[in-house]
């Protein structure tokens, strides 16, 4: 009996290995429709089989079946082990593609965090980063990337848009000084008009004051006169007496 499983587990193990190995030619050779019956049958035998895992959700991708191989990754993506970070980066490719930005970045980052060293994870995720206007993120993933990668064949590209980027960061600084001095120039401009408009005020105010106590002397002079001139009444002489005609 003992022997007999024995026998059976290996037909099971061989049978295992022959549909994932048949898969496996099949991905390979470019035929992913002929592919994933053997990769889907190696995964019903053999659900934590990681390499089936990730060929099949690459043939769904190849084949234009996007959400089952979203349900692929996600599936194996706990299980991974040290395929970890393969996976992840293909969740967030896919989701990148979908222009899906939250999830693209959370995967890309899940995979930077299982393998530090993985130099696809940060150029994807620097893609993104710019893709979704954010240079400042993107350049130390590109840095990164180059020194992971120094012999990439992408490199004169990446080099070329961090190049950019450190231009367009050196122009973004000058605008700021720019602007700031012509604030300063304005906020001078603005100090001295308010300043010349204080005393142009303080000016027409004195005038006024000067005009008011002019016009109040010139008030005042006239009614001494006045009460001068009255005093001549006093001298006129009474007469009580009554006046006959002859």
């Amino acid at each position: 009996m003992v022997f007999l499983f024995s026998c059976l587990g290996s037909l099971s193990l061989g049978a295992q290995e022959g549909s994932f190995k048949r898969g496996e030619e099949l991905f390979m050779a470019n035929k992913p429709q002929e592919a994933l019956g053997f990769l889907e049958t190696a995964i019903a035998q053999e659900s934590s089989h990681v390499q089936a895992h990730l060929y099949l959700g690459i043939a769904y991708q190849q084949l234009g079946r996007i959400d089952d191989a979203i349900a692929v990754y996600r599936k194996i993506l706990p299980r991974a082990g040290s395929e970890t970070g393969r996976v992840a980066l293909n969740l967030g490719n896919i989701y990148f593609s979908l222009d899906n930005a939250e999830y693209a970045e959370e995967f890309y980052t899940q995979a930077i965090n299982a393998d530090s060293a993985y130099g696809p994870a940060y150029l994807n995720r620097a893609n993104l980063r710019v893709k979704t206007g954010r240079l400042a993120e993107a350049l130390p993933d590109y840095d990164l990337y180059l020194t992971l990668e120094p012999r990439s064949p992408k490199r004169p590209q990446v080099e070329q848009l961090c190049a950019l980027i450190r231009a367009e960061f050196a122009a973004e600084e000058r605008r700021r000084i720019l602007a700031e001095e012509e604030a300063e120039r304005e906020r001078v401009r603005a100090a001295a008009e308010a300043e010349r408009q204080r005393i142009l005020a303080e000016e027409a105010e004195a005038r006024r004051r000067a005009l008011l106590q002019e016009v109040s002397a010139s008030l005042q002079s006239a009614a001494e006169e006045t009460r001068g001139s009255s005093a001549g009444v006093e001298d006129v002489q009474g007469y009580d007496d009554e006046f006959e005609l002859e």
